[in-house]
């Protein structure tokens, strides 16, 4: 069974930062990539950031230079550090990581994608 855990959202002033990070566990084998989407009120969940095993990333036009995402492999965690926040930002943020899991039921590994719960970004103008 995979968990991704997200925290540090929470409500900012226009202008603030905040940092999120999302940790994986459970019977991961490696992870292939991992990003954060975002869902607005009324609006479709949408890519803010992503990064691949090697450390290649890539961002919404939205979001470039004011959002960083990174990650420690050995933490198997995500992190997306966000400046210069919008009220336009505000949203449901949520993490995704593509993940190669091992199944001891039947001693095979997936590919598969998982999600996090979510974490709540307000922004106030």
């Amino acid at each position: 069974q995979v968990q991704l855990v997200e925290s540090g959202g929470g409500l900012v002033q226009a202008g603030g930062s905040l940092r999120l990070s999302c940790a994986a566990s459970g019977s991961i084998f490696s992870i292939l990539a991992m990003g954060w989407y975002r869902q607005a009120p009324g609006k479709q969940r949408e890519l803010v950031a992503s990064i691949t095993s090697s450390g290649s990333t890539n961002y919404a036009d939205s979001v470039k230079g004011r959002v960083t995402i990174s990650r420690d492999n050995a933490k198997n965690t995500v992190y997306l550090q966000m400046d210069s926040l919008k009220p336009e930002d505000t949203a449901v943020y949520y993490c995704n990581a593509d993940l190669r899991v091992y199944n001891a039921n039947i001693r095979t590994y997936n590919v598969g994608s998982y999600w996090g719960q979510g974490t709540q970004v307000t922004v106030s103008s």
